[in-house]
């Protein structure tokens, strides 16, 4: 056994069986285990969601440094890198949820495979301590007895086309996981006034002017979060719908906690916002009752000298 399938692979394969043990359904299974590895990805995509916050943050600012700087982009690229170190944001910091989540798709499509294709594979890949659970050692001992459907409704064994022909079904799930993955990209990426298009700028470059480099990459980052759904989709549909089905649950979860992170993150800015505007209001209401009382012993002190 390799070392992928020894140390991400078989801790996969045993978290999903543990919970198939508890749930003998394969879809609801994967729901939950993928909820699971979601909630222990918390604290990594809160840290990226703040990235992208912060990104947005600087746009106006990155777009003053390009237009200041338009003719030296030696100096651009410095002061962008300022930029970045005082709002303590990395060029690479979303690399962190992307480093741990690929190996986890990898894996779950090995684990997918185990269960649809090599099941004979079952005890090769259990543990011990999860063997000894009723229904996974009942499914060690006996494939064929493995219910692959979600729900009792949806085969997670089958493709959304295949020679067999096309199930719609699964279409949709494919969809619904490409539409979602869209979604959650949109929430992460900074937001932008320019709407210009790569051949405006690639225009320009042929009438002798210099291609701002950050507009171009801002463009093709665009581009491909419109291109990479569609993309994704093409390939979902030739994968097992239990691929899918974990694609569209994560994509769906992840959306969730950014929304919760961010409308978090907005209450906390709005209190503070509170805060500051209540000690200003408390700080001129003192100032103003001093300026009275000195304005009363004032009063008092001429009436005293006039008498």
């Amino acid at each position: 056994m390799s070392f992928f399938d020894e140390f991400i692979v078989r801790p996969i394969f045993n978290l999903l069986m543990a919970i198939y043990s508890l749930i003998p359904d394969f879809g609801v299974s994967i729901i939950i285990f993928t909820i699971l590895v979601r909630l222990l990805l918390w604290p990594l995509i809160k840290k990226q969601l703040h990235q992208a916050k912060a990104m947005r943050k600087m746009q106006p600012e990155l777009a003053k440094i390009k237009k200041q700087y338009v003719k030296n982009p030696q100096m651009r690229n410095l002061a962008m890198m300022e930029l970045y170190k005082k709002h303590n944001v990395s060029m690479f910091g979303s690399l962190g949820i992307m480093i741990i989540q690929l190996p986890i798709l990898i894996a779950m499509y090995r684990v997918v495979q185990i269960f649809v294709s090599n099941r004979s594979d079952l005890g090769k890949y259990v543990y011990d301590f999860v063997k000894n659970l009723p229904v996974a050692n009942n499914l060690v001992n006996n494939p064929d007895q493995f219910n692959q459907n979600f729900l009792g409704i949806i085969d997670l064994t089958q493709h959304a086309i295949s020679k067999n022909g096309v199930i719609i079904g699964l279409l949709v799930l494919a969809g619904v996981a490409a539409y979602l993955q869209y979604l959650t990209s949109k929430q992460l990426s900074p937001q932008s006034d320019n709407t210009r298009k790569l051949r405006d700028v690639l225009a320009e470059a042929g009438d002798g002017k210099e291609a701002d480099q950050s507009e171009v990459n801002a463009i093709m980052t665009r581009k491909m979060m419109k291109f990479m759904p569609v993309m994704m989709f093409f390939v979902i549909v030739y994968l097992p719908a239990a691929l899918a089905l974990y694609l569209a649950t994560a994509s769906a979860v992840g959306y969730l906690q950014n929304f919760i992170i961010l409308r978090q993150d907005s209450l906390e800015m709005q209190a503070i916002a509170n805060e500051k505007t209540t000690t200003r209001k408390s700080a001129a209401s003192v100032k103003t009752n001093k300026r009275a009382k000195q304005a009363t012993e004032a009063r008092i002190t001429r009436i005293k000298a006039k008498g």
